[in-house]
């Protein structure tokens, strides 16, 4: 209510913009109630702005922050963004209001790049990345998974790895629900898919989906597209190139800076997996000095680990900004020969080692 009456009295948006004023009300209304549970954020009104004067310890998916988060850093730019959220929010109701059906598009495409507001990820990510066609074209198989038979092996795996996903998340540590939705995604997934059945790194990926869609069929379809269709579908006996890719997004997750994580992720299911090559050589672009500086393996690797803890990271806008610029030109077909290449050369060199 005091964030809904300081909003009132600021004119945030151009004057006489009235119907922008009124969405960014609304707006602020769903956003505070749909946080309540663990006080996110808390504002003040100073010289006509709304600032951020408190951050929980708690982010706004129900993780912890870790004990070296800058707040000051993160509070100065949420009482920036808000606005910005705001704003993005009213297109994006322009464009996916009742009747309309989202279509990928180059406006979509750069609403997309631009952020999507987390009320509208599950929708929006389901409907540009193919998850939505495959979903109607099968309607009941979700169901059906769940339903069985099951492999008994799979289900104890996918139990031993429930305690282990997000420890430190408010919704995975305090209730069961999440725990069993989460199971009944990786089960449904793991019977449909038996060529990649169930791996470690899933239940982060699922995890993250169910978190954000707060939909249990929804979390299991985006799976599914991202697994199956998004990532490399190529299948050796020993997926190395898909695993890695698991791999790579599970850590993702656990970067702890969830607003920075799901600007990249809603690239990732309209764009494809080089959204991934992007963050990672513009990450090391900035940090190419230090990493140069490195003379041996240990104070490489931890080079490597503290290059998320760049500045820009935690500003999202700027860092997704930047993974356009920063590596130039990255065409899909150029990243695929790549991995063509890096494939035969790994397979190259097991067969020699086999030889010795």
């Amino acid at each position: 209510q005091l964030v809904v009456a300081w909003y009132k009295q600021v004119p945030i948006l151009p004057t006489g913009n009235c119907s922008s004023r009124h969405f960014l009300l609304k707006w602020l209304q769903c956003y505070q109630s749909s946080h309540a549970g663990y006080g996110h954020l808390v504002f003040q009104r100073f010289n006509n702005n709304i600032i951020v004067i408190k951050t929980s310890n708690v982010d706004e998916y129900g993780f912890e922050r870790p004990q070296d988060f800058d707040y000051g850093t993160y509070e100065e730019f949420m009482s920036e963004y808000l606005k910005v959220l705001a704003k993005r929010a009213k297109k994006w109701a322009d464009i996916t209001g009742e009747g309309k059906s989202l279509e990928r598009s180059i406006t979509v495409k750069r609403y997309v790049r631009k952020g999507i507001p987390g009320e509208y990820r599950g929708m929006v990510w389901l409907a540009v990345s193919g998850g939505e066609d495959l979903k109607n074209a099968n309607p009941d198989l979700y169901q059906r998974l769940l339903n069985g038979p099951h492999n008994q092996q799979v289900t104890e795996i996918i139990k031993t790895d429930l305690p282990r996903t997000f420890p430190d998340n408010i919704f995975f540590n305090n209730t069961v629900n999440h725990q069993h939705q989460l199971y009944n995604i990786l089960l449904a997934f793991a019977h449909q898919n038996e060529t990649v059945g169930y791996c470690q790194g899933l239940n982060y990926i699922a995890g993250l989906l169910l978190l954000v869609t707060k939909s249990e069929e929804t979390a299991f379809w985006l799976l599914k597209v991202l697994i199956e269709k998004i990532l490399p579908d190529y299948y050796t006996p020993t997926m190395d190139g898909l695993l890695t890719d698991i791999d790579v997004l599970a850590e993702l997750v656990k970067l702890k800076i969830p607003e920075t994580t799901l600007r990249i992720w809603d690239c990732l299911f309209y764009e494809g997996n080089k959204i991934i090559f992007r963050v990672a050589l513009t990450l090391i672009k900035r940090n190419r000095s230090n990493l140069v500086a490195c003379d041996d393996f240990a104070l490489l690797a931890d080079c490597f680990k503290g290059i998320t803890k760049d500045s820009i990271v935690l500003q999202c806008h700027n860092f997704m900004q930047s993974i356009f610029k920063v590596p130039g030109s990255l065409p899909g077909n150029t990243i695929a020969k790549l991995r063509t290449k890096v494939s035969q050369e790994r397979a190259k060199n097991k067969k020699t080692n086999l030889k010795r």
